[in-house]
């Protein structure tokens, strides 16, 4: 789109007055270009169909001749309007509701067209729209487009509002990609296909305009990441980690386990990142339980042997402590210092850990958010890790890495996110997948039950207490909630403490102070614990390898990829595994999520569930990272128009002529526009 239609006001559109252009702006359209650029999510379809073709229940348009005068029925200030009419040599019945004023004009032997819905057994139509031919049919074989309208903005005036647009600008419109693109992909013309988008002869014809602006729209955004990428590692303002190869095979040799193949693949990756001059930016993603952990370990080793610090940041406290114990044992015989800190700590301890970290002391913070204020000061950041990073905003990552001189950044994640995601909300960054889980880990064997099977699920839970092994129970709510029907953990494990006498049951809920949770984990983890009830506290992370059993109450109140993550805390031992869903879900959709834990144990399948399940939005919290929103695309649908216009990206601003070649001034123009108002450059 032309710049100067998007600094054109609306006023200056012929019948569209200072209120209305207001009323528009309410809507998100303050410009004619962004009113060009509404497109419709749907078409109305009015072409004349024969009654042969139509099935029952659909929406139809069909041309007939009034047979019989109407009648007219009234009842409690509505009305019923009825008309027999003559269509294909059959007699059908119309029906127009709270329509009396049309009685009049529907005498026999008038042509008359009719929209609506097709009742085949009635031989009847439920008529939403109707017109007469001798007035001069102004819908009738035409596709209308339907779009996103609210306030005092109707159908009819955002068409008529539209079309103004396209008359008076239209021309304006300018072709945005370069034509060898247009030609490759066989794209209509820009102008031409914003054109039929909003004025469609026929389907095929919406669909290629769709198709076009689908592409151009994915380029662009794709354009933006991958232009991003390559001025930014153009530019050596990184930290260059001189990595000697002989140390960490030193190191990875020390390791109390051997690493998997992906593991290697994956370490060398970032290994090969921290070695240049610009800054790293990889997203590390893998199922749980795939050892990213210690591929986390191996990257801080060589960030703390180039004479650098390292930060873990994590979301929970349990987590953040967990995670300084394991680094902490793994960095012990090379004598590398880790650090914990959290919210929770006294102030004395947290003063001490903040001057060891400024004079040089620790080599690794581990912590939570409390690593990103302002009195967290490192005497050499080299290396940010940000583990389960959906959990954190854009700002609290940024702020991480602000810490240092452009430290090297490593982000995790144990939701494994198919492909077409990952390069959409993370395309900034390089993607690295740990495929393979660790020697000996066997498959967790899940179940879906009803509640009526709870006493089962006791005998199982004494069954798994008499071989020596642990249960985590989990429930989704503290307390009791009016709104939600559900067994509550401060309810369940009073009844399994009377269920399970013989048992030590205990409990773990957000509401508890950190000693609190620290003495309940440090219980069960030391194996003096049989059952723990715990909300999902637990789901990142925890690790207590004598827990073969997870059960979840209500299992239908969760999301794929949260149950996928409760499962993973079991499992990671040389025990067999179990995870037992109970629930009775009324919805399709909760029982397809109990269908799909039972068919799967493979993280990325459970993920691409999820997905088609929620959509992109709800699957990560748009808010939280960033994720896009685009007008016409759909991330499932288009994937691989996606895939295509990455790539295409990328190769287009890895040439030297992009930045320089005449052709390619509307996309530089555009990338200017865009990065000029992004205030917050991409994370």
């Amino acid at each position: 789109m032309s710049s100067s239609l998007f600094v054109t006001p609306l006023v200056n559109l012929q019948g569209v007055s200072s209120k209305k252009a207001e009323e528009l702006h309410a809507l998100g359209i303050s410009s004619v270009g962004e009113l060009i650029e509404h497109y419709p999510f749907r078409y109305e379809d009015y072409r004349i169909r024969s009654l042969t073709e139509v099935k029952d229940g659909e929406k139809i348009t069909v041309q007939g001749t009034i047979a019989t005068m109407p009648s007219l029925q009234r009842y409690g200030g509505k009305s019923r309007l009825l008309c027999r009419i003559t269509v294909e040599g059959m007699l059908l019945t119309a029906v127009w509701f709270n329509r009396a004023f049309l009685q009049e004009q529907l005498t026999p032997g008038r042509d008359i067209i009719v929209s609506g819905k097709w009742e085949q057994r009635r031989r009847q139509v439920t008529v939403a729209e109707s017109e007469f031919p001798d007035r001069g049919a102004s819908k009738t074989g035409t596709l209308q487009p339907v779009y996103s309208v609210g306030g005092a903005i109707t159908q009819v005036y955002i068409r008529k509002a539209i079309d103004k647009a396209l008359t008076q600008f239209g021309a304006l419109i300018p072709e945005l990609l370069p034509a060898d693109l247009v030609e490759k992909h066989g794209l209509m013309p820009r102008r031409e296909a914003i054109f039929r988008i909003h004025r469609p002869e026929n389907s095929s014809e919406g669909q290629e305009a769709r198709r076009r602006m689908v592409y151009e729209e994915l380029f662009l955004f794709q354009l933006k990441l991958q232009a991003y990428r390559a001025t930014h590692k153009k530019e050596p303002i990184g930290i260059a980690h001189p990595v000697n190869n002989d140390d960490i095979r030193s190191f990875v040799a020390k390791l109390p386990f051997t690493l998997t193949d992906s593991q290697k693949q994956v370490i060398n990756e970032i290994l090969h990142d921290m070695k240049q001059p610009y800054t790293m930016n990889r997203l590390l993603q893998g199922d749980v339980g795939a050892g990213k952990t210690v591929v986390a370990a191996v990257a801080l080793y060589a960030t703390i042997k180039a004479g650098h610090q390292g930060a873990l940041m994590v979301p929970t406290e349990i987590l953040a402590e967990q995670h300084a114990r394991s680094l902490g044992k793994l960095f012990e015989p090379v004598g590398i210092q880790v650090g914990l800190l959290t919210g929770s700590m006294t102030d004395r301890k947290r003063r001490d850990i903040l001057a060891s970290l400024q004079m040089g002391l620790l080599d690794i913070l581990v912590g939570t958010h409390a690593l990103i204020q302002e009195d967290v000061y490192f005497r050499s950041l080299g290396l940010v890790v940000v583990d389960e990073q959906h959990r954190f905003g854009v700002n609290q990552r940024s702020i991480l890495r602000r810490k240092g001189m452009n430290p090297d950044v490593l982000t995790m994640t144990a939701t494994p996110i198919p492909r077409t995601l990952a390069i959409t909300v993370f395309g900034d960054m390089d993607v690295s997948t740990l495929r393979e889980r660790p020697k000996g880990r066997l498959p967790i064997r899940t179940f879906w039950v009803k509640h009526d099977m709870m006493d089962r699920v006791l005998g199982f839970i004494r069954k798994e207490a008499e071989a020596g092994r642990q249960t985590f129970f989990i429930c989704p709510l503290i307390e009791e909630s009016e709104k939600l029907d559900v067994q509550n953990a401060i309810d369940l494990h009073m009844q399994l403490r009377q269920s399970l006498p013989e048992l030590n049951v205990g409990l773990l809920h957000g509401r508890m102070s950190a000693a609190e949770k620290d003495a309940t984990m440090g219980t069960f983890a030391a194996a003096e614990m049989n059952v723990l009830v715990s909300t999902t506290v637990i789901e990142v992370g925890v690790d207590v390898p004598n827990a073969t059993l997870m059960i979840i109450m209500d299992a239908d109140r969760f999301g794929l990829s949260q149950l996928h993550q409760l499962r993973g805390r079991v499992g990671r031992g040389a025990h067999q595994s179990y995870c037992i869903l109970i629930a009775d879900p009324k919805s399709e959709n909760g029982q397809e999520r109990m269908k799909a834990m039972t068919d799967t144990d493979d993280g990325f399948e459970i993920s691409r569930r999820d997905l088609e399940l929620r959509g992109p939005g709800e699957f990560f919290g748009t808010k939280q990272s960033g994720m896009p929103e685009f007008r016409l695309a759909n991330l499932l649908n288009d994937f691989e128009v996606l895939e295509q216009a990455r790539d295409d990206a990328a190769e287009l601003t890895s040439k030297e002529s992009f930045w320089s070649s005449p052709a390619y001034q509307p996309l530089r123009d555009y990338l200017h526009r865009e990065t000029s108002e992004q205030s917050e450059p991409l994370d």
